[in-house]
């Protein structure tokens, strides 16, 4: 049978919705409070391709690839050129992202997957990636494919959709204006094992000043909780939680309930291999998030985390975390 990998058209949403919401559906099925469906997620589907395939104006650039055998539409896959956040130095300019509302029919002939996945990579590389990024959230077709193609793990996002209302520690507070000062030189701490984990995350020479103005900004929104451990002179740790986006879920899935916490540090987790000073501190900040989002009504919550850093991995685990997607690299 041949297959066409070709440039996804707006003559083939109808069919697209129908194949997104076989994908949409499996994932349901993995954790239905994390990927819980929008009661109307064809259409939300079909909105977002309909945008994707024909607005002249897009925020971002992105590729939709379809594998067509003449008869039906046996696979599809979506990247985008991802922005580089302001406190990282992008020497290599926005990376390429795969992302994980893609999909392949289980009986699409051998080699549809390989061949979408070689399609996107070369429209990625075509627009100016030199970096290339790619997410996965279910079964082991996606990974092995990855894997084979040479992409690495880079950051893992652990959920758990079990948050209960066991209220906040004592000692973790509200973050104020003047705590700023203390979460900006926890999050260069933070910076700097990253970086030590990874040069892909190099740091912004304006990245400090560029957090600071952020942090104070956040302090104004009110649909996230920044919290903090110990005194503004001192400060040991924050904690950011904050509602999810939809550059980690798809557009068929209700994100309403759903949080995650990135920005997230305390001095316990400064060593990579392993919690050398304990977790006290560290586990507080994440019960307070936790019950923060459960004061919102949210039930399941991301956390973002490097692969390779295994005392924070340890960390979320022990509290009831897995991985539930992961972004892997490929440079």
């Amino acid at each position: 049978m041949t297959q066409n990998i070709r440039p996804a058209t707006p003559e083939d949403i109808s069919r697209l919705v129908d194949l997104l919401m076989l994908d949409a559906q499996e994932r349901h099925a993995e954790d239905a409070i994390l990927w819980k469906m929008a009661d109307d997620a064809p259409a939300q589907i079909e909105k977002a391709l309909t945008f994707a395939l024909t607005a002249e104006q897009q925020p971002f650039r992105q590729f939709w690839h379809v594998a067509d055998d003449g008869a039906q539409i046996t696979g599809v896959i979506h990247a985008m050129l991802l922005p580089v956040p302001p406190i990282y130095a992008g020497p290599f300019g926005e990376p390429g992202l795969i992302l994980p509302d893609s999909f392949v029919l289980a009986d699409a002939p051998n080699g549809t997957l390989e061949g979408l996945l070689a399609a996107a990579e070369d429209a990625l590389h075509e627009a100016g990636a030199r970096i290339k990024l790619a997410s996965f959230d279910t079964g082991e077709v996606w990974r092995t494919a990855f894997e084979s193609s040479g992409y690495e793990p880079l950051t893992l996002y652990l959920s758990r959709s079990d948050l209960g209302d066991k209220g906040i520690p004592a000692g973790v507070r509200p973050a104020t204006e003047e705590d700023v000062p203390g979460i900006v030189a926890r999050s260069a701490e933070n910076r700097e094992v990253l970086f030590d984990i990874d040069p892909f995350w190099e740091v912004h020479p304006e990245a400090d000043p560029r957090f600071s103005a952020w942090m104070t900004r956040s302090l104004t929104l009110r649909d996230r909780d920044m919290m903090v451990l110990g005194p503004s002179e001192d400060l040991q740790g924050y904690i950011i939680a904050q509602p999810a986006s939809r550059l980690h879920f798809p557009p068929a899935h209700d994100i309403t309930g759903t949080g995650v916490i990135d920005d997230y540090y305390h001095l316990e987790l400064a060593s990579l291999r392993a919690l050398d000073q304990g977790s006290e501190g560290a586990s507080a900040l994440l019960r307070a998030a936790e019950a923060a989002f459960a004061d919102r009504g949210i039930g399941a919550a991301f956390v973002v985390c490097p692969a390779g850093w295994p005392s924070k991995i340890e960390l979320l685990e022990s509290a009831g975390y897995e991985t539930a997607m992961v972004w892997s690299i490929k440079r």
